[in-house]
Protein backbone atom coordinates (compact mmCIF):
# COMPACT_ATOMS: atom_id res chain seq x y z
CA UNK A 1 0.00 0.00 0.00
CA UNK A 2 1.48 3.42 -0.95
CA UNK A 3 2.29 5.73 1.95
CA UNK A 4 0.23 8.90 2.44
CA UNK A 5 2.22 11.98 1.52
CA UNK A 6 1.86 14.54 4.36
CA UNK A 7 2.46 17.32 1.86
CA UNK A 8 -0.95 16.52 0.39
CA UNK A 9 -2.69 17.08 3.72
CA UNK A 10 -3.51 20.78 3.33
CA UNK A 11 -4.56 20.62 -0.34
CA UNK A 12 -6.85 17.68 0.42
CA UNK A 13 -8.36 19.45 3.40
CA UNK A 14 -8.87 22.53 1.27
CA UNK A 15 -10.66 20.51 -1.41
CA UNK A 16 -12.83 18.89 1.24
CA UNK A 17 -13.62 22.35 2.57
CA UNK A 18 -14.73 23.56 -0.86
CA UNK A 19 -16.82 20.43 -1.40
CA UNK A 20 -18.63 20.96 1.87
CA UNK A 21 -19.19 24.63 1.16
CA UNK A 22 -20.83 23.65 -2.10
CA UNK A 23 -23.61 21.95 -0.15
CA UNK A 24 -25.71 25.05 0.54
CA UNK A 25 -28.12 23.19 2.82
CA UNK A 26 -25.35 22.61 5.35
CA UNK A 27 -23.13 25.59 4.52
CA UNK A 28 -23.90 27.68 7.58
CA UNK A 29 -24.16 24.80 10.02
CA UNK A 30 -20.87 23.20 8.98
CA UNK A 31 -19.00 26.48 9.17
CA UNK A 32 -20.34 27.13 12.67
CA UNK A 33 -19.09 23.72 13.77
CA UNK A 34 -15.63 24.36 12.34
CA UNK A 35 -15.26 27.93 13.55
CA UNK A 36 -16.58 27.51 17.11
CA UNK A 37 -15.66 23.85 17.77
CA UNK A 38 -17.97 23.93 20.82
CA UNK A 39 -16.92 21.77 23.76
CA UNK A 40 -19.89 20.85 25.95
CA UNK A 41 -19.77 19.51 29.49
CA UNK A 42 -16.94 19.52 31.99
CA UNK A 43 -13.63 17.83 31.08
CA UNK A 44 -12.36 15.04 33.32
CA UNK A 45 -9.35 17.15 34.25
CA UNK A 46 -11.45 20.22 35.22
CA UNK A 47 -12.00 19.63 38.98
CA UNK A 48 -9.73 21.92 40.94
CA UNK A 49 -9.06 24.23 38.02
CA UNK A 50 -11.72 26.69 39.21
CA UNK A 51 -10.93 26.63 42.93
CA UNK A 52 -11.80 29.99 44.45
CA UNK A 53 -14.16 30.85 41.59
CA UNK A 54 -17.93 31.10 42.05
CA UNK A 55 -20.36 29.60 39.55
CA UNK A 56 -22.83 32.04 38.02
CA UNK A 57 -25.86 31.40 35.83
CA UNK A 58 -27.14 34.04 33.40
CA UNK A 59 -30.47 33.55 31.64
CA UNK A 60 -31.75 35.47 28.63
CA UNK A 61 -34.08 35.09 25.67
CA UNK A 62 -32.28 34.71 22.35
CA UNK A 63 -33.69 36.67 19.42
CA UNK A 64 -31.36 34.70 17.13
CA UNK A 65 -32.69 31.24 17.99
CA UNK A 66 -36.02 32.17 19.60
CA UNK A 67 -35.11 30.08 22.63
CA UNK A 68 -34.38 30.70 26.28
CA UNK A 69 -30.63 30.45 26.84
CA UNK A 70 -28.90 29.74 30.14
CA UNK A 71 -25.22 30.61 30.33
CA UNK A 72 -22.75 29.13 32.78
CA UNK A 73 -20.01 31.46 34.02
CA UNK A 74 -17.18 31.62 36.54
CA UNK A 75 -16.74 34.67 38.78
CA UNK A 76 -13.37 35.39 40.39
CA UNK A 77 -13.76 38.39 42.72
CA UNK A 78 -11.18 40.77 44.12
CA UNK A 79 -10.87 41.75 47.78
CA UNK A 80 -10.82 45.44 46.86
CA UNK A 81 -14.37 46.77 46.60
CA UNK A 82 -13.33 49.26 43.92
CA UNK A 83 -11.33 46.81 41.78
CA UNK A 84 -12.05 47.00 38.03
CA UNK A 85 -14.20 44.25 36.52
CA UNK A 86 -13.32 42.27 33.39
CA UNK A 87 -15.71 40.35 31.14
CA UNK A 88 -13.62 37.46 29.80
CA UNK A 89 -14.64 36.04 26.40
CA UNK A 90 -12.84 32.83 25.42
CA UNK A 91 -12.01 31.59 21.95
CA UNK A 92 -12.99 28.49 19.99
CA UNK A 93 -12.84 24.96 21.35
CA UNK A 94 -11.76 25.71 24.93
CA UNK A 95 -14.56 26.51 27.38
CA UNK A 96 -14.13 28.32 30.71
CA UNK A 97 -12.55 25.24 32.30
CA UNK A 98 -9.76 25.36 29.75
CA UNK A 99 -9.35 29.10 30.24
CA UNK A 100 -8.84 29.21 34.01
CA UNK A 101 -5.09 29.86 33.72
CA UNK A 102 -5.75 32.97 31.65
CA UNK A 103 -8.58 34.04 33.97
CA UNK A 104 -6.16 33.84 36.91
CA UNK A 105 -3.53 35.81 35.01
CA UNK A 106 -5.98 38.66 34.44
CA UNK A 107 -7.03 38.43 38.09
CA UNK A 108 -3.39 38.86 39.12
CA UNK A 109 -3.35 42.06 37.10
CA UNK A 110 -6.00 43.47 39.45
CA UNK A 111 -9.30 42.57 37.78
CA UNK A 112 -12.33 40.84 39.20
CA UNK A 113 -13.19 38.48 36.33
CA UNK A 114 -16.46 37.13 34.95
CA UNK A 115 -15.78 34.42 32.34
CA UNK A 116 -18.73 33.02 30.40
CA UNK A 117 -19.39 29.99 28.26
CA UNK A 118 -21.43 30.76 25.18
CA UNK A 119 -24.30 28.47 24.20
CA UNK A 120 -22.94 25.09 23.14
CA UNK A 121 -19.95 25.35 25.49
CA UNK A 122 -19.46 23.85 28.95
CA UNK A 123 -22.67 23.73 30.96
CA UNK A 124 -24.45 26.43 28.97
CA UNK A 125 -27.53 25.67 26.85
CA UNK A 126 -26.84 23.00 24.23
CA UNK A 127 -27.16 24.81 20.94
CA UNK A 128 -24.83 25.23 17.99
CA UNK A 129 -23.35 28.73 18.35
CA UNK A 130 -23.52 31.40 15.68
CA UNK A 131 -21.95 34.83 15.31
CA UNK A 132 -25.22 36.53 16.21
CA UNK A 133 -25.91 34.12 19.07
CA UNK A 134 -22.58 34.46 20.87
CA UNK A 135 -22.83 38.24 20.65
CA UNK A 136 -26.21 37.98 22.39
CA UNK A 137 -24.57 35.83 25.06
CA UNK A 138 -21.77 38.33 25.58
CA UNK A 139 -24.28 41.17 25.84
CA UNK A 140 -26.33 39.24 28.40
CA UNK A 141 -23.17 38.76 30.51
CA UNK A 142 -22.32 42.45 30.20
CA UNK A 143 -25.83 43.40 31.33
CA UNK A 144 -25.44 41.02 34.30
CA UNK A 145 -22.25 42.82 35.30
CA UNK A 146 -23.97 46.19 34.97
CA UNK A 147 -26.67 45.02 37.39
CA UNK A 148 -24.37 43.26 39.85
CA UNK A 149 -21.39 45.66 39.78
CA UNK A 150 -22.93 49.02 38.77
CA UNK A 151 -20.39 51.28 40.47
CA UNK A 152 -17.22 49.58 39.28
CA UNK A 153 -15.27 50.30 36.06
CA UNK A 154 -15.88 47.48 33.58
CA UNK A 155 -13.60 46.28 30.78
CA UNK A 156 -14.03 43.79 27.92
CA UNK A 157 -11.41 41.13 27.19
CA UNK A 158 -11.38 38.61 24.35
CA UNK A 159 -8.89 35.92 23.37
CA UNK A 160 -8.68 34.64 19.78
CA UNK A 161 -12.26 34.24 18.48
CA UNK A 162 -13.38 35.83 21.73
CA UNK A 163 -11.48 38.93 20.63
CA UNK A 164 -13.80 39.30 17.64
CA UNK A 165 -16.82 38.96 19.94
CA UNK A 166 -15.26 41.51 22.30
CA UNK A 167 -14.75 44.03 19.48
CA UNK A 168 -18.37 43.77 18.40
CA UNK A 169 -19.65 44.01 21.98
CA UNK A 170 -17.52 47.12 22.54
CA UNK A 171 -19.30 48.83 19.65
CA UNK A 172 -22.70 48.20 21.26
CA UNK A 173 -22.19 49.26 24.88
CA UNK A 174 -21.58 52.77 26.16
CA UNK A 175 -20.40 51.92 29.67
CA UNK A 176 -17.12 50.11 28.92
CA UNK A 177 -13.86 51.69 30.13
CA UNK A 178 -11.69 49.80 27.67
CA UNK A 179 -11.23 46.92 25.23
CA UNK A 180 -8.44 44.33 25.49
CA UNK A 181 -7.93 41.67 22.81
CA UNK A 182 -5.25 39.01 22.56
CA UNK A 183 -4.28 36.72 19.68
CA UNK A 184 -7.17 37.89 17.55
CA UNK A 185 -7.69 38.89 13.93
CA UNK A 186 -9.27 41.25 11.42
CA UNK A 187 -11.86 38.80 10.03
CA UNK A 188 -12.46 35.09 9.47
CA UNK A 189 -11.87 35.47 5.68
CA UNK A 190 -8.50 37.08 6.48
CA UNK A 191 -7.62 34.16 8.76
CA UNK A 192 -8.54 31.73 5.97
CA UNK A 193 -6.37 33.63 3.50
CA UNK A 194 -3.41 33.33 5.89
CA UNK A 195 -3.51 29.51 5.67
CA UNK A 196 -1.67 27.42 3.08
CA UNK A 197 -4.85 26.88 1.09
CA UNK A 198 -5.97 30.52 1.41
CA UNK A 199 -5.62 31.13 -2.32
CA UNK A 200 -8.82 29.15 -2.94
CA UNK A 201 -11.73 31.47 -3.86
CA UNK A 202 -14.10 30.43 -1.07
CA UNK A 203 -14.10 33.47 1.19
CA UNK A 204 -17.33 34.91 -0.32
CA UNK A 205 -19.08 31.76 0.94
CA UNK A 206 -18.06 32.26 4.57
CA UNK A 207 -21.16 33.06 6.63
CA UNK A 208 -19.54 33.59 10.06
CA UNK A 209 -17.33 36.50 9.07
CA UNK A 210 -16.53 38.26 12.37
CA UNK A 211 -15.38 41.40 10.55
CA UNK A 212 -13.48 43.07 13.39
CA UNK A 213 -11.52 45.28 11.00
CA UNK A 214 -14.72 47.07 10.09
CA UNK A 215 -16.22 47.05 13.59
CA UNK A 216 -13.23 48.29 15.57
CA UNK A 217 -13.40 51.73 13.96
CA UNK A 218 -16.65 52.22 15.90
CA UNK A 219 -15.09 51.54 19.32
CA UNK A 220 -15.00 54.68 21.47
CA UNK A 221 -12.83 53.45 24.34
CA UNK A 222 -9.06 52.88 24.62
CA UNK A 223 -7.98 49.68 22.83
CA UNK A 224 -5.15 47.34 23.84
CA UNK A 225 -4.13 44.75 21.23
CA UNK A 226 -1.76 42.00 22.42
CA UNK A 227 -0.18 39.33 20.23
CA UNK A 228 2.54 36.70 20.58
CA UNK A 229 5.44 36.85 18.14
CA UNK A 230 5.33 33.05 17.77
CA UNK A 231 1.57 32.73 17.30
CA UNK A 232 1.32 30.23 14.44
CA UNK A 233 -2.49 29.95 14.55
CA UNK A 234 -3.41 33.62 14.26
CA UNK A 235 -0.46 35.42 12.73
CA UNK A 236 0.84 38.56 14.48
CA UNK A 237 0.32 40.63 11.35
CA UNK A 238 -3.44 40.09 11.69
CA UNK A 239 -3.34 41.52 15.20
CA UNK A 240 -1.23 44.42 13.97
CA UNK A 241 -3.65 45.10 11.11
CA UNK A 242 -6.56 45.18 13.58
CA UNK A 243 -4.64 47.63 15.76
CA UNK A 244 -4.04 49.89 12.77
CA UNK A 245 -7.80 50.08 12.17
CA UNK A 246 -8.60 51.04 15.77
CA UNK A 247 -9.12 54.69 16.71
CA UNK A 248 -7.00 56.12 19.51
CA UNK A 249 -6.08 56.00 22.26
CA UNK A 250 -4.63 52.58 21.61
CA UNK A 251 -1.57 50.41 22.10
CA UNK A 252 -0.12 47.34 20.40
CA UNK A 253 1.97 44.93 22.49
CA UNK A 254 4.00 42.21 20.76
CA UNK A 255 5.07 39.58 23.28
CA UNK A 256 8.36 38.06 22.12
CA UNK A 257 8.24 34.27 22.24
CA UNK A 258 4.52 34.20 22.99
CA UNK A 259 2.39 31.58 21.25
CA UNK A 260 -1.36 31.55 20.74
CA UNK A 261 -1.76 29.94 24.17
CA UNK A 262 1.22 31.23 26.19
CA UNK A 263 1.20 34.95 25.38
CA UNK A 264 -1.01 35.88 28.32
CA UNK A 265 1.38 34.37 30.84
CA UNK A 266 4.66 35.21 29.10
CA UNK A 267 3.58 38.81 28.66
CA UNK A 268 2.37 39.58 32.20
CA UNK A 269 4.94 42.34 32.77
CA UNK A 270 4.09 43.96 29.43
CA UNK A 271 0.39 43.66 30.20
CA UNK A 272 0.91 45.41 33.54
CA UNK A 273 2.80 48.27 31.91
CA UNK A 274 0.22 48.69 29.13
CA UNK A 275 -2.72 48.65 31.57
CA UNK A 276 -1.08 51.39 33.61
CA UNK A 277 -0.18 53.60 30.65
CA UNK A 278 -3.35 53.14 28.58
CA UNK A 279 -6.05 52.74 31.24
CA UNK A 280 -4.38 54.17 34.34
CA UNK A 281 -4.71 50.84 36.17
CA UNK A 282 -2.27 49.68 38.84
CA UNK A 283 -2.42 46.06 40.00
Amino acid sequence: MPRFNPLLRWPLLALAFVALLAGCATLDEQQRKWIFQPSAGQPAWAPGRADGMDEVWIAHRSADSGRDVRLHALWLPQERADAPVLLYLHGARRNVWGSTFRIRNMHELGFAVLAIDYRGFGHSTEELPSEAGVLEDARAAWDWLAREQPQRPRYIFGHSLGGAIAVQLATEVADSRGLIVEGTFTSIPDVFRSFKWGWLPVTPLITQRFDSAQKIAQVRTPVLVVHGSQDSLIRPELGRALYERAPGPKRFVLVEGGTHYSTNGVGQALYREALRELFGLDS
